[in-house]
């Protein structure tokens, strides 16, 4: 591999990939290649990708043949694109969710998501770390822990800074340059929330503008995947190739009539000088000093920009917690279906039997224990219960809080700091959130949980459901003012 494309990949975007394959002077098989070398040099720091794809030079080759017989197929034509070891893809990589239990399992078929990466004409090179079941395994299971990959470490400062939510993996990978974009996975925090920590930008869509179908579940009313990327267009881009309904997913069936297959038009930085953003600062009280700054330089940002602020605006739900029976009902439900549908020879078919296989390996299983899946296992909650404790979350935030503060002051947005604490609401709702890097904290602290503040940070936008194209105007247009942006071992405040 020559030393100009080595170095020439580092921070390369999707676009100025498909110009060079384009005009003949990269072809899809040596970008697979180079990324495939950063990963062999650079991930054994890191611990972000839990699987290669071993047919991924040959779809490369194919993809390539198919360029100069026929065309491209578009903006994902013969790009390496990474997903989350959740997401099922009929090939020989498993699908385990970070379980041993789970190592070789082998999907039967490709998630909707997966097949339209394929058919967008994507290479899928491999299968990112993430947190073991999705962080719904263990209350004292650091982020990024699998008992089959280990731990996720941030590129920006390995072992030292935090890497937030179960999509740890996705962001990293990302932030190292390992791969042009990955798809992560999240039900409250787990795209968001390592997109701010990694210096990267992670869209997290309203539950039903992408299929679930194929992708092992917590909760049907929150979980989506969705991209993580180094640009707001290149996660606009994949976005875009990852829209639409599903019979297999009904949540989808919703979004029929606002899906949308190019989300790029949105990518209008004017949109800034009409925009108005609220500051919920209930979500800025528990900031450090460098945190809190960064927040406060976004404002003065948007501010520049031309945006109206509105600050401060109130939620008047901040205390409302997720009612963990609900979703402990809901993984227990989902899990059940996901596992009994696995071949024969794969040892566990359900909750109750990945509890025990753990319990019977627990030497390499259970380094943090399980009480999150015992607990789903003991959830005694009724589907009658169930409905009417759903409807009840959902009511109280759509009438005090998102739509609420947003109607009450004619607003497009909120501005909310990249940590998960503010990030709730919009779970428990299904809304759209978009993470952008705002800046970096040279020092930081300790904070209550005894996770390091040091490192990337980003602020995120949410808004009502189905607001994506005004979310990446927004996002693209703070972006393109800051910035902020730049791959590890050259960060700065």
């Amino acid at each position: 591999m020559t030393k100009h494309l080595k170095d020439w990949i580092v921070e390369a975007d999707i676009a100025s990939m498909q110009a060079a394959m384009e005009t003949g002077s990269v072809t899809s098989e040596e970008l697979v290649r180079v990324y495939l070398e950063r990963i062999d040099e650079y991930d054994s720091t890191i611990n972000s990708i839990l699987e290669i794809n071993p047919e991924a030079i040959q779809i490369a080759k194919d993809l390539d043949q198919e360029r100069k017989e026929s065309g491209s197929r578009g903006n994902l034509h013969g790009i390496p694109i990474l997903l989350k070891d959740n997401i099922d893809t009929h090939d020989k990589m498993p699908t385990s969710a970070g379980s041993i239990a789970l190592a070789d399992s082998y999907a039967a078929k490709d998630s909707l998501v997966a097949a339209k990466l394929r058919a967008a004409g994507a290479v899928l090179l491999g299968k990112t770390n993430m947190s073991e079941w999705s962080n719904f395994m263990s209350s004292s299971m650091p982020a990024g822990y699998s008992s089959r990959g280990g731990q996720v470490l941030n590129p920006y400062g390995p072992g030292e800074m935090f890497v937030s939510g179960s999509s740890s993996g996705s962001a990293a990978a990302v932030a190292a340059n390992l791969g042009a974009a990955s798809i992560g996975t999240e039900t409250a925090g787990s795209i968001v929330g390592p997109a701010s920590q990694h210096y990267v930008v992670g869209i997290k869509p309203t539950v039903g503008l992408v299929s679930r179908s194929g992708i092992i579940p917590i909760s049907s009313s929150q979980d989506t995947p969705g991209p993580v990327a180094r640009t707001v267009k290149d996660a606009a881009i994949l976005l875009g190739a990852l829209t639409g309904t599903d019979s297999e997913d009904p949540a989808t069936l919703a979004s029929s009539k606002v899906t949308l297959q190019d989300y790029t038009p949105f990518l209008d930085a004017s949109f800034m000088r009409q925009a108005r953003i609220g500051v919920p600062r209930h979500y800025y009280q528990h900031l450090d000093k460098e945190r809190l700054a960064i927040m406060e330089a976004a404002i003065a940002t948007l501010t520049m920009e031309g945006a109206t602020i509105v600050d401060p605006v109130s939620l008047h739900v901040e205390q409302q917690n997720w009612n963990n029976d609900a979703i402990t009902y809901e993984f227990k439900k989902g899990l059940n279906a996901y596992l009994s549908q696995l071949a024969e020879d794969i040892p566990v078919h359900s909750l109750e039997e990945l509890i025990a296989y753990n319990h019977n390996h627990a030497e390499v299983a259970l380094q943090f224990g399980q009480d999150t899946l015992v607990r789903s296992q003991e959830t005694t909650l009724t589907e009658e219960t169930y409905l009417q404790k759903i409807q009840a979350y959902k009511q109280l935030p759509l009438q005090r809080g998102i739509d609420y503060a947003l109607d009450k002051d004619d607003l497009d947005a909120l501005l909310l700091p990249g940590d998960v604490d503010g990030l709730y609401i919009a779970a428990r709702l299904g809304y759209p959130l978009i993470s952008v890097p705002a800046g970096y904290a040279e020092e930081g602290v300790i904070d209550a949980r005894g996770q390091s503040t040091k490192g990337p940070f980003g602020v995120v936008f949410s808004g009502r459901a189905f607001s994506e194209p005004t979310l990446i105007k927004i996002a693209y247009g703070f972006e393109q003012a800051t910035h902020h942006r730049v791959p590890p071992g050259k960060q700065s405040s």
